[in-house]
């Protein structure tokens, strides 16, 4: 068989056949199921793949049989449910104990692939019931026989329904007994209890077909199996439903809290709309806020889809516990531990104290597994009977403790930190805003040709930094401005439009230049404000860099969460994932290839609505913009996001790091060669699209194949017009017409979901940890803004002081650090990259083979990055008391290393 998705004729692939009465699915007896001849039997090379456990099915053949018959024993592999093997205990426990001794547990109906000659109808099914074979720490096994008659047929899926009170999650199906070995049918998924709802589960082979070439067999189950995925739209979800739909961001406040609150301020703005476009979001169902109907009522736990959620196989939910655990355990316990909300640091030996003597905690013995969670974090004194929460010093830190201090190391970080995606080229001179002036002020930059020269002066003038592109910017002004004054009213933050600029030196470092930073005209009639820092070496011009530094530091911090981290990995990945469910049958080649790349997605996004981004969440609390900050995420989406900018190549040059250059490597001439997060993601870029452009052509050998797979133009539809469908008229979205396009839109997913968040995501801890290199918060204005005496006095007395001010207070900057922590950690049994093919792939000579050159490819591009940070010619990977660049390595161990690429979006 050249290709999976061709239905192989009966001399080509072995065959079950029906018996000359099949059983009818509705008829409930067990069927046999007699054998083809032994060649007919053999398993195809695609194998017959379902999604449940392995369990052994025994089929016996009818006393009136006279054909031969084949006999297969079908074994299930199952796990407990989320509640372990205590859950057996209690009454639905005993009554599924009692299943278990009658023997009927699962039963399960084999589906033929074929439609009956005579009737030209479905062939009944074969059914058995799997009963209870052995049981180990953390998995059953169940067994059944069948005997396959001959006329039945290729098994093509097969339909598993619960006996149990209680769901099962199944591993695998194997079925043995075919002339050329077992046939493993590869589930991972929970089924629920049929007392939950009668609807059986379907499990197709892993072969894959486009939908025009589905046996006649299983065309009905395909096409219910995609209805029952999509369903209604209507009610309330249950935690054991599977259904995929789309709602509006409008469960971030919470306006029915008790909390001591104006009903303003419980409630945030809904994301999603003309008014604030945004991506969609999976449908909870839930009923709308008593005192806000257009927000949706908060609940304790978020409905995703069954198995969207983390499975026992992630080793005991590791990033769920986690994350729950630090918001609901050790946050708390901070809290008490640090009385005044507003305290900030005195000195800053008091910051190193975090790592060095920690912050002492009420008692956490109560707590259960939470300190087994956070071994890196909570040490238990033991003379004292008190827990400590201690930090591990940061890698950037053990490095050289000095790192966050330096001009350099702050301008490195544009190019090798954690937001890589926010430096740009200066293309056009002055600088302007396009901001309305009748509201913001004059829109025209105080930045100068003249203070750029005096700068530059050395290197070249003001005309040839311009003319050779050797000045780059992190523009925070037109999209931090409009919130100024709104932020500006919340207590403990401000918040400024800023600009800085960079010089390009000869030996490829950034230099940083100078910061512009600008408040509007206020309400309260004061003109617009905005003032350029340098940095001079006099005292006085110094602090106040390294003040204006503070406040970039923090737009920086914002932009990168709620932007590049946020918005452009986790946001804009969940309409993909719901639209890949609705649309395209688990049968389907491209949801082969996609699913690996979705896994715990949505689960980590409904925690972060549940916790981090929410209204008085972490990301609120701990960062400038407040309650503005997923306000401005939407602002980002609707003024920047284009689909076709989320590949790495096009977003480069988009922001005039690169053009393009057929004859330079990977087709792009880069505007600064010693550029790691780029010079990196370019190889691995070029690995993914190696991988997907040999899948897709092997599916698809020309553009008719795509113009006729229904389930392929739907599914790029949805995405377009319902989950993106905020922004389907803007530009950016490519045609889907050719191989070519469908390898262009899955190598984009693919980057978006493994090596664009890897590189924002894993090194959270390593450069953020020591929160002085990069605060979340800048909490005072610059001293020089309409000062009063008392301030400038403060400033002037101790500079120390005033920065320390401005910084994040003592519960904000450790609140953030322990959430980075946990951000930052690879869980034990971490997915990554190349690792782990889908039993599909394997199955599949071609795509194994390829999927093969795609692992081998990885790990060579280990010792292209290794080679790379050995090279003291790159200085900003390379260097004394520099952290090496490996966030894009493809592989690492557990913990936090500041490298690893998973396949998905899983933390």
């Amino acid at each position: 068989m050249s290709k999976p998705q061709h239905h192989q004729s009966p001399s080509a692939s072995p065959t079950l056949v029906p018996s000359s009465k099949p059983s009818s699915q509705g008829n409930g007896e067990i069927a046999i199921l007699p054998v083809q001849s032994s060649l007919a039997l053999q398993k195809s090379p695609g194998g017959a793949q379902v999604g449940v456990v392995s369990s052994k099915i025994t089929a016996v053949a009818s006393p009136s049989a006279i054909e031969k018959s084949l006999s297969v024993k079908v074994t299930v592999t199952a796990k407990p449910s989320a509640g372990g093997f205590f859950s057996e205990l209690g009454i639905t426990g005993g009554l599924d104990k009692i299943t278990d001794l009658m023997g009927k547990t699962i039963l399960l109906e084999l589906v033929s692939t074929e439609l009956d000659p005579k009737t030209g109808q479905e062939k009944g099914t074969i059914k058995g019931y799997a009963h209870k074979m052995s049981q180990k720490e953390e998995e059953v096994t169940y067994e059944c026989k069948f005997e396959v008659k001959e006329e039945f047929g290729e098994v093509g899926a097969i339909l598993v329904e619960n006996e149990h009170h209680k769901e099962m999650y199944l591993k695998d199906i194997v079925l043995d007994g075919f002339v050329d070995g077992p046939l493993s049918i590869a589930c991972n998924s929970w089924v629920h209890s049929k007392h939950d709802d009668p609807q059986k589960r379907v499990f197709f082979t892993n072969k894959c077909y486009l939908p025009t070439e589905t046996p006649s067999g299983l065309r009905r189950l395909r096409e219910e199996e995609l209805t029952i995925l999509r369903g209604n739209g209507q009610g309330e979800r249950k935690s054991y439903e599977r259904i995929y739909d789309y709602d509006v961001y409008n469960d971030l406040g919470n306006p029915d809290s008790d909390a001591d609150k104006s009903d303003a301020d419980k409630k945030r703005p809904v994301l999603g709309g003309k008014e604030l476009p945004y991506p969609r979001r999976c449908r909870t169902g839930r009923p709308r806020s008593k005192n806000d109907p257009q927000s949706e009522s908060r609940s304790g736990s978020i409905y995703v889809p069954r198995d969207e959620q983390f499975s026992t196989i992630k080793n005991l939910t590791f990033s769920e516990k986690t994350v729950y655990s630090v918001v609901h355990a050790l946050l708390p316990s901070l809290e008490t531990a640090i009385i005044d909300s507003n305290l900030g640091f005195p000195y800053f030996t008091a910051i190193d104290e975090l790592f060095n003597e920690g912050v002492n905690l009420p008692p956490l013995q109560k707590q259960g597994f939470l300190k087994d969670a956070f071994p890196r974090l909570l040490k238990t004194v033991t003379d004292a009977s008190q827990d400590v929460l201690r930090f591990e010093t940061p890698e950037t830190m053990n490095r050289d403790r000095f790192f966050w201090f330096s001009d350099e190391e702050f301008a490195r970080q544009t190019l090798a930190g954690i937001n890589p995606y926010a430096i740009q080229l200066v293309t056009e001179w002055p600088l302007r805003s396009e901001l309305d002036s009748g509201i913001y002020g004059p829109p025209e930059s105080a930045i100068t040709a003249e203070i750029i020269e005096r700068e530059i002066k050395g290197f070249m003038t003001f005309n040839e930094a311009i003319e050779q592109k050797k000045l780059f910017m992190l523009d925070y002004h037109d999209l931090f401005l409009p919130y100024v004054n709104k932020v500006r009213q919340l207590k403990g933050t401000t918040l400024y439009g800023s600009r800085t600029l960079f010089f390009l030196t000869p030996d490829e470092t950034l230099k940083p230049l100078a910061i512009e930073l600008t408040r509007p005209p206020t309400d309260d009639g004061k003109p617009q404000w905005k003032q350029v820092f340098t940095p001079f070496c006099h005292s006085t011009s110094m602090w106040l860099w390294r003040l204006a530094k503070a406040h970039v530091l923090a737009h920086d911090s914002g932009h990168h969460q709620l932007v590049s981290h946020w918005l452009r990995t986790h946001c804009a990945t969940e309409p993909y994932i719901i639209a890949t469910n609705r649309q395209l049958s688990e049968m389907h080649p491209i949801y082969k290839l996609l699913h690996p790349h979705f896994r715990y997605t949505m689960e980590i996004n409904a925690l972060a609505r549940g916790y981090l981004v929410n209204g008085d969440g972490i990301i609120e609390t701990t960062f400038s913009p407040g309650k503005y900050s997923m306000e401005l995420s939407a602002v980002a989406y609707d003024k920047q996001w284009q689909f076709d900018l989320q590949g790495l190549p096009n977003d480069l040059i988009s922001r005039g790091l690169a053009v393009e250059e057929p004859t330079a490597p990977h087709g792009l001439k880069l505007a600064i060669e010693d550029y790691p997060f780029a010079n990196d993601g370019l190889l691995l870029w070029d690995t993914i699209k190696e991988w997907v452009t040999n899948y897709v052509n092997h599916y698809y050998t020309n553009s008719s194949h795509i113009a006729s797979d229904k389930e392929l133009q739907s599914w790029w539809t949805e995405i377009r017009t319902v989950g993106h469908g905020d922004k389907k008229d803007s530009p950016g979205w490519p045609d889907l017409k050719t191989p070519s396009d469908l390898i262009h839109i899955i190598t984009t997913m693919v980057w978006v979901a493994s090596g664009h968040h890897a590189a924002v995501n894993f090194g959270q801890y390593t450069y953020a940890g020591y929160f002085p290199n990069r605060p979340t918060i800048a909490r005072t204005k610059m001293p020089v803004e309409d000062p009063t005496e008392e301030e400038l006095k403060r400033f002037w007395d101790k500079p120390e002081g005033t920065l320390l001010t401005c910084f994040p207070s003592q519960i904000q900057a450790t609140k953030v650090m322990a959430i980075l922590d946990v951000l930052s950690n690879h869980s034990p049994d971490e997915e990554y990259l190349g690792q782990n093919p889908e039993p599909a792939w394997k199955e599949e000579p071609v795509i194994k083979a390829a999927f093969e050159r795609f692992s081998g490819r990885l790990k060579e591009l280990e010792g292209i990055i290794d080679a790379r940070n050995g090279n003291q010619s790159f200085k900003n990977r390379n260097g004394a008391g520099i952290v090496p660049y490996e966030l894009l390595k493809p592989l690492s161990e557990p913990g936090v290393t500041g490298k690893g690429v998973p396949y998905s979006i899983s933390i």
